[in-house]
């Protein structure tokens, strides 16, 4: 089998990716824009050719590089970056060699604009919030008077929480007409509630091969825009109403043979013409694992590795691990540079050492969600998770 893997070197953990797929004897080109030097030994020899072009987002050099990988060893039967930021760029190239393991160009807006995801969730019978594609003030007006504000905008075709912004009265919404964006925006009730996910990899069947579920507390555009602390963690068990609806997502979606992402709100309070406390509302969903070093963390809290059950769906379309292992809690949390807190890396190795899993410098390019210094640790009590979370994220003074 031929697979060709698209930026491999970030984020930096999916090197693991082609190595899995290497040691079961795939033959594994990639395809990046750092150059070759700057590359770890681990992705060095977890691929037998690495071509690298100047810009990824050209598709002529895209072209290029796949046209010398045909040349070199013949037909590509597989291509994915595992990255929403090119997925549309995946799809073309799927489309232009006829690569028919993955989805195709006609098909991305289905999994990249938030209105079309909308029609999913409904034809999975899971409610999701209200909305409206941004074009006049008064049409945003006749929504609000069905909705009330505040309300959230955001592009249609966007990646995580980016330019995303709560209007909460008349004079928020005229300001954001008034410098209109030049991308389609979708505006949206607001929702109070916590987020909550369903992640895992899917098969040629769409049968569910691994599931897990995390807990987001604060909400990513908060955490964006006004440079809050991020914490996040994995479930032991997933609620059953969690399950119950991303698996009926995932049937509902072409979401065969690869990742998904499926978010939801849970109600924190009855919200007329939507649902009641407690329940489960579709947010949005993404056909890739969850950002940052999240499938490190599915390894560390279910003992397993991700990333073999990955390679194991490519090659057999099935995967053989203890699906019951589920024995820790992990958790992510952060420190920004900008803040004073009451403690600090010593300090926090100190308390947790025996339970921590990963500590390092995130990436600036994710550093506006992610934080600056991040800390991940698992736990057997989610009393033990909120007690890390407060130690990591307490400031001076507070």
């Amino acid at each position: 089998m031929n697979f060709v893997f698209i930026s491999p070197q970030f984020p930096k953990n999916y090197w693991h990716f082609c190595d899995r797929l290497k040691r079961r004897g795939v033959n594994v080109l990639a395809i990046g824009d750092t150059p070759y030097d700057a590359l770890g030994d681990q992705l060095i020899q977890s691929v037998t050719e690495y071509y690298r072009v100047d810009d990824m987002e050209d598709e002529k050099q895209m072209v290029k590089a796949m046209g010398y990988f045909i040349h070199q060893y013949g037909k590509i039967d597989w291509l994915e970056s595992n990255n929403e930021y090119w997925l549309e760029m995946d799809a073309r190239l799927r489309t232009a060699f006829n690569i028919t393991t993955g989805m195709q160009i006609q098909h991305i807006n289905e999994f990249k604009l938030k209105s079309e995801m909308k029609h999913y969730y409904e034809k999975a019978g899971v409610k999701s919030a209200r909305y409206h594609l941004v074009a006049t003030l008064e049409e945003g007006k006749t929504f609000i008077k069905e909705v009330g504000y505040p309300v959230i905008v955001k592009p249609n075709n966007g990646v995580g929480a980016a330019k995303t912004y709560r209007l909460d009265d008349d004079r928020a919404l005229a300001d954001f007409y008034a410098h209109l964006p030049d991308v389609p925006y979708i505006m949206e009730e607001f929702v109070d509630g916590t987020i909550i996910s369903y992640d895992g990899i899917a098969n040629s069947k769409r049968e569910v091969l691994f599931e897990t579920s995390h807990v987001f507390p604060q909400p990513i555009m908060n955490i964006v825009n006004e440079q809050q602390d991020l914490a996040y963690y994995s479930l032991r068990d997933i609620p059953e109403d969690v399950k119950s609806a991303g698996r009926k997502v995932v049937a509902a979606f072409d979401s065969q043979r690869r990742f998904f992402h499926c978010e939801f709100f849970r109600l924190n309070e009855d919200k007329i013409g939507l649902g009641k406390k407690g329940e489960i509302i579709g947010l949005e969903v993404n056909m890739r694992p969850p950002g940052g070093y999240t499938t490190d963390m599915m390894n560390y809290a279910n003992n397993i590795d991700v990333y073999s059950i990955y390679a194991d769906m490519v090659l057999n379309d099935e995967s053989h691990f203890d699906r019951s292992s589920r024995p820790y809690y992990c958790v992510y949390a952060s420190q920004r540079d900008t803040k004073e807190y009451q403690h600090y890396y010593q300090e926090i190795m100190d308390r947790y050492y025996r339970h921590m899993v990963m500590c390092e410098r995130m990436p600036d390019i994710l550093s506006g969600a992610m934080g600056n210094q991040m800390f991940t640790a698992r736990f057997e009590t989610l009393a033990e998770v909120e007690e890390f979370i407060h130690f990591i994220h307490e400031q001076k003074g507070a």
